[in-house]
């Protein structure tokens, strides 16, 4: 079994700063991408940002400017620093991980249970 915990959501005000982490844990051969999509309320789920195994980037393009996603191999842990947060980006973030479970097997996708971001004006 792979297991996503997330910690870090909460309530801010607008213009404000919070840190979402997330810790995989269980059976891992080798974590690939790590990264945080979000989803609003009547809304699909959308891509905040991802980081891979050798440290490259991508983000969202409503986020990018204000958002930084950091790894720490080590911890086996994804960070996502939000900064300047609007009320746009009040949403359930959830963490995702590509992760190879043994040698033998292929990687699979696998999801935290979410934190919620209220972001108030």
């Amino acid at each position: 079994q792979v297991h996503l915990v997330e910690s870090g959501g909460g309530l801010v005000h607008a213009g404000g700063s919070l840190t979402l982490s997330c810790v995989v844990s269980g059976r891992i051969f080798t974590i690939n991408d790590m990264g945080w999509y979000r989803q609003a309320p009547g809304k699909q789920r959308e891509l905040v940002a991802v980081i891979s195994s050798d440290f490259s980037t991508n983000y969202g393009d409503s986020v990018k400017g204000r958002f930084t996603i950091s790894r720490d191999n080590a911890k086996k842990a994804a960070y996502l620093q939000m900064n300047s947060l609007k009320r746009e980006d009040t949403a359930v973030y959830y963490c995702y991980s590509k992760v190879v479970r043994t040698i033998l097997d292929n990687e699979g996708n696998y999801w935290g249970q979410g934190t919620q971001v209220t972001v108030s004006s």
